[in-house]
């Protein structure tokens, strides 16, 4: 851990993420590396190993941070009043990922390789906030669906996160592979995120 003030090392630790972040919005996870990352920062690239030790590790951070906005988003959703709550829930939390794309984006890349490249008090700090995360939705829910059971709760939990893990992949179509699509014949439905967290969310609360 680098010397200096703990502000300091936030501020250098943010630096980087946020340096990992601007890369990743237009360069796949393959393609970025710890010298590409240190270009856009204000400090040497051997200097970025004093906060982090892979670049697996800076995208666990970014992970954390994703999934910690996103709960923060969840945490402010109550039901509108009126109507059908499940299907407000349902619309209400399609457009929190429809808000998310860079989670979702990250959530389609090889978590497994993050996580045996990170150290295990970044990988702990990363599984917080992914179960605080889960723990937001169960209280959504909670605010709602009063009248859902501990169960069904459960029951959409460990259906809808595996879900998600696959919606960026179908949203985010490049030219190329709709053309693809069409050579080989393929009739397939194009869908944005909010639609595909929409339509998922509601077959598994039954609406």
């Amino acid at each position: 851990m680098p010397k200096g003030s703990p502000e300091l090392t936030q501020v250098r630790h943010d630096e980087i993420v946020d340096a990992c972040a601007k890369l990743y919005e237009t360069m796949g996870f393959n393609e970025i590396t710890m010298k590409e990352i240190a270009n856009f920062t204000s400090f040497t690239r051997p200097s970025i190993y004093n906060y982090f030790q892979t670049k697996e590790e800076i995208f666990l951070a970014l992970f954390r941070r994703e999934y910690e906005i996103w709960t923060e988003d969840l945490d402010r959703l109550n039901p509108s009043g009126g109507g059908n709550t499940r299907l407000d829930f349902a619309e209400s939390i399609a457009h929190t990922l429809e808000r998310r794309e860079r989670l979702l984006k990250l959530l389609s890349t090889n978590l497994y390789e993050m996580e045996q490249s990170s150290r295990t008090e970044n990988l702990v700090s990363f599984k917080v906030a992914y179960g605080a995360s889960i723990d937001a939705v169960r209280n959504c829910l909670k605010r709602f669906c009063p009248d859902i059971g501990v169960q069904e709760t459960e029951d959409f939990i460990f259906s809808f996160f595996p879900l998600i893990y696959g919606i960026y992949p179908y949203a985010a179509v490049t030219e190329q592979q709709k053309e693809a699509m069409e050579k080989a014949g393929i009739h397939y439905q194009y869908m944005s995120i909010y639609e595909i967290a929409f339509l998922g969310a509601r077959k598994l609360l039954g609406v």
